[in-house]
């Protein structure tokens, strides 16, 4: 069928690497016969790794099941798996839960993805490297065709996982995605939904758990012949970016039992490293978190002379200070603590607690300020709070780095 992959032992895949791609299918029996005899083709012709092709078709009401079972039947390595519900979700749970593969990949029945970035898809999990792998149309060097109103959803749906997740990721709906097995035994549990948004899902939960997930840009063409729903299906990933976002605040979103990578360590057997290799860790949380620190003390001396036109002075701040917070934190856990493993109940209650503190103390300098002196200046007041807030910052950063990401 194919040339065998020794693949290393390292991040639990051994000996011979095998992998299986997955096609869910609903009511695709015009689409299925040209989309498998072009991929066994390829397969046989041009992937250097043992393979095999699963169908799983999704409760389809027309021929796909007896078109499915007659391919299996004319193809060797492929396979059927008749599931009697829908959803897209629900074919990948079940077909990578029962995998004995090393590496699963789904791929869409339309073969929109060009079928070269395959061995690129896989390669980086089959040595390793990586734990999940994703086609990308939104990352550099990829090429697309699609219409207008795709395209803006993409997009717009994208910018949302960046901005409401902070997900690094750069198109979570491509229909070209693999991922390690032995990854997916912990992992799958965790993903709830069955349907569209499982993709979405895997890719935030996987990251939120310190999984490496590359990409790879891809040549896509839009396939009119499609059976999504756009604006169901859209609502749909709405709900579940909400549902996801309270996983991560209340702790639900942490998976026990991933496998975890080494410590970083040199490859050179004698290489000479740096002596204060933890002081340069902590001289680097020191800059970002300073950087982060100055505009968010910026932000709330202007938001707070902005609101106290309006507001007493400890209403101005403690609004002021809410919202700066939430842009702070969050700043800090992308940029400054990357390597803590904050997520929990209890990480969110400290962090509470932390901010609780901090608007004490500069609240308690304005009160100081008023008690000291009568009617104070708008200036003097401006001053004050940017002195607290400078020792608060610092305060903050010392209970951050030892108490609230402190479990790694």
């Amino acid at each position: 069928m194919s040339v065998a992959a020794e693949a290393p032992g390292r991040h639990g895949v051994t000996g011979t690497a095998t992998v299986e791609i997955t096609i869910p299918v609903y009511n695709e029996e015009r689409a299925l016969p040209g989309c498998v005899r072009t991929l066994h083709r390829y397969l046989s012709e041009r992937f250097p790794v043992p393979w095999r092709i699963t169908i799983v078709n999704n409760a389809s009401t027309d021929a796909t099941a007896a078109v499915a079972r007659a391919l299996a039947g004319r193809y060797a390595g492929v396979g059927v798996l008749d599931l009697a519900a829908k959803g897209r979700g629900l074919a990948l749970r079940e077909s990578w839960g029962r995998s004995d593969a090393d590496v699963v990949v789904y791929m869409d029945v339309d073969l929109s993805t060009g079928l070269d970035a395959l061995l690129p898809l896989v390669a980086p999990l089959l040595n390793g490297h990586s734990d999940i792998a994703i086609g990308s149309r939104l990352a550099p060097g990829a090429r697309i065709v699609r219409g207008v109103r795709r395209e803006v959803v993409s997009r717009c749906y994208n910018a949302l996982l960046r901005f409401g997740h902070g997900a690094r990721f750069s198109d979570a709906q491509c229909g070209f995605k693999a991922a390690r097995t032995d990854v997916l035994r912990a992992l799958l549990p965790a993903v709830r939904d069955g349907s569209w948004f499982f993709d979405t899902e895997l890719l935030l939960l996987a990251e939120h758990n310190g999984l490496r997930i590359h990409e790879v840009p891809v040549d896509w063409m839009e396939d009119v012949d499609s059976r999504v729903d756009v604006v169901g299906t859209a609502w749909e990933d709405l709900r579940g970016l909400c549902r996801v976002a309270l996983a991560k605040a209340n702790g639900d979103a942490r998976v026990a039992g991933l496998p975890r990578r080494p410590e970083l360590a040199p490859t050179h057997p004698d290489a000479v490293l740096a002596p204060g290799a933890r002081r340069a860790r902590t001289g680097r949380q020191l800059l970002w978190f300073a950087v982060i620190g100055l505009a968010s003390t910026a932000l709330t001396v202007a938001l707070y002379a902005l609101l106290r036109e309006a507001l007493a002075p400890l209403a101005a701040n403690l609004a002021a200070l809410v919202v700066t917070t939430v842009l702070n934190t969050e700043a800090n856990r992308r940029l400054t603590f990357l390597g803590a493993r904050a997520g929990t109940g209890r990480v969110h209650a400290k962090g509470l607690l932390v901010f609780a503190l901090y608007y004490a103390f500069t609240s308690g300098a304005l009160l100081l300020l008023d008690a000291l002196v009568p009617e104070p200046g708008r200036a003097l007041e401006l001053l004050v709070l940017v002195a607290a807030s400078a020792l608060g910052t610092a305060a903050r950063f010392a209970l951050l780095r030892t108490w609230v990401f402190s479990h790694r």
